[in-house]
């Protein structure tokens, strides 16, 4: 057998209804359509969401809570999360973002949950006050990073 011979199995494969052909097949006049309305016309689909007239879900639920479209989100990041790095090192996004720490770039802001055993350079966006004495006193220091634009800091959040 080759592949050119390959073909269904008899009984396999039912020829379609054609449509149009004459009164005496069945399926002539109308083709099947019914008489006038929506669904006879050509191109007459309705949308899979339309309930007949009825008030469609997306309107007949309520809308709530407000979405500020200036507000920012940040990415938090505890101090106890910075021990990893060595000591001196300096860390910003992007190394948070290659340690895995991050999960995209978006702005960071730092957190004063858990201790810092070493000193560090940390630069973020945002930074708590305990975080901060933290930072210090462990030796290091932290350096705000400016936001570019606020649309900038929009498009990453």
């Amino acid at each position: 057998m080759k592949l050119n011979e390959l073909r269904p199995a008899k009984g396999a494969t039912k020829r379609r209804k054609r449509l149009g052909i004459g009164h005496g097949s069945g399926r002539g006049g109308t083709s099947g359509r019914g008489h006038k309305g929506q669904k006879s016309r050509s191109g007459g689909k309705i949308p899979s969401w339309f309930e007949g007239g009825q008030m469609p879900l997306q309107r007949r639920l309520p809308k709530r809570g407000f979405k500020n479209p200036f507000g920012k989100t940040y990415q938090v990041v505890n101090v106890g999360t910075l021990n990893r790095f060595d000591s001196n090192s300096e860390i910003d996004p992007g190394t948070l973002r290659d340690a895995k720490i991050l999960r995209r770039s978006s702005l960071v802001k730092l957190l004063g949950n858990g201790t810092l055993d070493r000193p560090l350079v940390v630069r973020v966006h945002a930074a708590s006050s305990a975080a901060r004495q933290k930072v210090e006193a462990a030796g290091g220091r932290v350096e705000i990073l400016k936001l570019k634009a606020e649309g900038e800091a929009l498009k990453n959040a």
